[in-house]
C-alpha cells in the first residue's frame, strides 16, 4: 500500500521555527514531524510513499537521504508554486497509477502537521467495504471548518464556524456537522474524476464529486486521540505530553 505526506505548506503558523526549515522538519520531542508521520505509516505495513515539498524543499530531500528514507520507497514531489492540497495531489498522480496492477489499491493522504491514533487498518477495511471513492477520517469537536454528511456518512456541503450558512452540494435531511482530520483514504479512480486543475483545495474536489454522486464518506474516529501541530503551542503542548509519557 502507497501514501502522500503533505508537507509543502510554509508553516506561517509555526514561525519562528519554520523560518529557517520547513513545516515538516519541526520537531517534537526530539523527532521531526515528518519522522512521526512515516513512522506511523509504517507501523501499518506502508513502505512506499512520496512527500510533496516546497518551503526549503532540499533540506527534507537532504534529511530524508541522511536517514536512508527510513527504511521506506520515497519520492519527493517538487511544487515551484504551492499547489494547495489537491493540485499537490494531483501533480502526485504518477506515483499511485505507476502499476497498472495496483489501481484498485487505495492510499492513505496525510498532512504531515497531524498526530492520531487512528486505526489505519480500519479506516482502509471500511473504505473497501463501502466502495467509496474517497473516505475522510472525522470526528465530532469543535473547529473553523466542518464539513457536512447525510444519510450513510455520504459527504453533501460544508459550513465555516458553528453558526455559518452551510453550502450543500447535494440534498439532505439534518446533515451532521463534523471535523475533518487530515487523513484520507482515497481509491486512485479519482485522478480521472478530477476536474481541477493547477491550485485547488482537495475538498473542493471532493464537494464537486460529492455532488455528481460520488460516495465521499465519513469515517467516524471520535474513540481515537488527535492532535494538530500547525500551531506553536499545539507542538509545545505535543512535546510536554510525550516527556511525560517517555
Amino acid at each position: 500500500m502507497k501514501a502522500m505526506v503533505l508537507a509543502a505548506g510554509l508553516g506561517t503558523r509555526l514561525r519562528p521555527l519554520t523560518n529557517d526549515r520547513p513545516k515538516a522538519l519541526v520537531e517534537v520531542a526530539g523527532r521531526t514531524l515528518l519522522e512521526i508521520t512515516l513512522a506511523r505509516l509504517r507501523s501499518f505495513g506502508i513502505r512506499e510513499a512520496i512527500v510533496n515539498a516546497h518551503h526549503f524543499a532540499d533540506m527534507i530531500v537532504e534529511y530524508l537521504k541522511k536517514n536512508g528514507n527510513f527504511g521506506m520507497r520515497i519520492e519527493v514531489s517538487r511544487e515551484e508554486v504551492l499547489l494547495d492540497t489537491g493540485g499537490g495531489l494531483k501533480k502526485a498522480a504518477w506515483f499511485f497509477l505507476d502499476d497498472a496492477s495496483r489501481l484498485d489499491e487505495p492510499f492513505v493522504l496525510h498532512n504531515v502537521d497531524v498526530m492520531s491514533t487512528i486505526d489505519l487498518r480500519r479506516m482502509v477495511e471500511f473504505h473497501r467495504d463501502h466502495q467509496a471513492l474517497a473516505t475522510l477520517a472525522v470526528q465530532e469537536r469543535e473547529t473553523s471548518r466542518y464539513l457536512l454528511f447525510g444519510e450513510r456518512l455520504q459527504l453533501c456541503g460544508r459550513r465555516a464556524g458553528p453558526d455559518g450558512k452551510a453550502e450543500l452540494v447535494r440534498p439532505s435531511e439534518g446533515p451532521r456537522a463534523l471535523a475533518f482530520s487530515g487523513i484520507h483514504v482515497i481509491s486512485p479512480r479519482i485522478f480521472g474524476k478530477m476536474r481541477e486543475e493547477g491550485v485547488f483545495s482537495i475538498i473542493d474536489a471532493y464537494l464537486h464529486l460529492a455532488g455528481q454522486g460520488e460516495k465521499i464518506l465519513a469515517f467516524r474516529s471520535d474513540e481515537y486521540s488527535w492532535r494538530d501541530l500547525g500551531k506553536l503551542d499545539h507542538v509545545r503542548q505535543a512535546e510536554q505530553d510525550l516527556r511525560k509519557q517517555g
